[in-house]
């Protein structure tokens, strides 16, 4: 849905083009199939993003096994097989295709397959499970009761259980799902809610930061979030939360409800809104929210000065105290260090262009090396729970677990807690993953 651009030059950034959702053409599936043929046919004659995912291989085998040998002679039906594989990571826009804007053929593959997925999801062509899964809020306000999560817990960790929720909701039996806890981070921290207070502005940081706490750090492992703000407090950094927040919108943008996004984006952006007139900067540690609010959100609202101010005042943790670093205020008393440490760089965080922040900041730590994996998990919140997505999910994890086994190192973990979880079950070495932010505070001692 993208006018064509041309291109300038051979060496100039990729350039992403807004989202017209929003138009009534986005879902017409004339020019929809049109599209999708064209994109896969220069896919097919170029192939280097064979490695990414399960997306590539799936069509290339599709074309090798037609008659024709060519993308016309592949089913429209069998299109689906590609999207349905796509979990949006953007690697193949920000790190392999040459073909992306500014240059001519004007490529952008992850969005269109948001696309295709938005029609699918406007035509009812979406299972119950999706649609349970990708709704986090409500997933966790009721698997968060007290006795609920308990029999939650406990049900996953159960044979039995397992099966009938693999025959059920099509979850499969061997997935790694996460635990709920009932005594939510946001309970734990009430007292953080709205707090204001006075930080040190340093460059382009305020000096204080507000906790987007995301559903997973807060229902799922709030552990991390408050390595997060114990890590930032012993760096001076005051940590408030938000009064009230919703779903960053990403699993709904992944299932292709866009409608439901814009529901998302109208409760938290007022809220998050507010909170930067007010002095304050805002965090998240899932990288995929950080980047809904960066990327995803202005490219389906251009138009939207709210959400501008807001992707201009969001940070990646690691982004944040690097900024703060370069001006000598990131406290460098380090009293434990880690030895070695292999970690794998989320794609949601690497497509953010902030570089390799995470691993800078580990490598401050004295008498500790750090490796880093810039490759994919396969995870994707929900792709690597479904049934018939886990084989495809552990086989594009197997690298990176083969990385880690090999390394053999005191440490391991990724930017994305469901990422690092996914490889440590790769591993068959389930919980002991650690978070960098977990790395950090153990680093400090505190």
């Amino acid at each position: 849905m993208s006018a064509q651009i041309p291109r300038e030059g051979s060496l100039e950034a990729p350039t992403r083009q807004p989202l017209d959702w929003q138009h009534p053409m986005f879902y017409d599936p004339s020019p929809l199939f049109g599209e999708l043929e064209r994109v896969f046919d220069i896919c097919h004659g170029c192939r280097r993003c064979v490695s990414l995912c399960q997306s590539f291989p799936t069509l290339f085998d599709l074309v090798d096994s037609s008659a024709s040998l060519e993308v016309d002679g592949v089913a429209k039906q069998d299109y689906w097989k590609v999207v349905d594989h796509c979990y949006l990571c953007d690697l193949c826009y920000m790190t392999k295709c040459p073909y992306v804007p500014p240059h001519a053929w004007n490529l952008d593959f992850p969005h269109l397959m948001l696309r295709a997925k938005a029609f699918k999801f406007k035509h009812g062509n979406v299972k119950f499970r999706d649609r349970v899964l990708t709704g986090t809020d409500r997933v966790g306000t009721l698997a968060g009761i007290p006795v609920i999560s308990g029999m939650v817990n406990a049900a996953n960790r159960n044979q039995l259980a397992r099966k009938a929720l693999e025959a059920v909701l099509e979850v499969h039996q061997d997935a790694r799902v996460p635990e709920y806890h009932s005594e939510t981070l946001r309970k734990a921290e009430r007292s953080r809610i709205g707090r204001d207070a006075a930080g040190e502005p340093v460059g382009a940081t305020t000096g204080k930061v507000a906790l987007f706490v995301t559903c997973y750090g807060n229902y799922n492992e709030p552990e991390v979030n408050e390595d997060l703000i114990a890590v930032f407090e012993h760096n001076g950094i005051p940590v408030t939360l938000a009064r009230q927040e919703r779903c960053c919108g990403m699993p709904k943008l992944e299932l292709g409800d866009l409608e439901a996004v814009k529901t998302a984006k109208e409760f938290n952006i007022p809220v998050l809104k507010g909170l930067v007139d007010a002095g304050w900067d805002i965090v998240a540690m899932v990288p995929s929210c950080v980047l809904m609010f960066k990327q995803e959100l202005p490219l389906m609202f251009p138009d939207d000065p709210d959400i501008q101010a807001v992707k201009e005042a969001m940070y990646d943790p690691f982004e944040y105290l690097m900024l703060r670093h370069k001006h000598g205020k990131m406290n460098l008393d380090f009293t434990h260090p880690l030895g070695s440490v292999v970690y794998q760089a989320s794609c949601h965080q690497r497509v953010q262009n902030i570089g390799q922040k995470t691993r800078e900041v580990l490598a401050l730590i004295p008498e500790t090396t750090v490796e880093i994996i810039e490759r994919c998990s396969g995870h994707d919140g929900t792709y690597a729970v479904k049934k018939e997505s886990y084989a495809a999910a552990m086989k594009i994890v197997k690298p990176v677990a083969n990385r880690v086994d090999k390394a053999a190192p005191d440490h391991f973990g990724s930017d994305c807690p469901m990422a690092g979880a996914h490889i440590a079950h790769a591993l068959g070495r389930d919980g002991q993953q650690q978070h960098p932010l977990r790395l950090l505070r153990l680093a400090y001692g505190i």
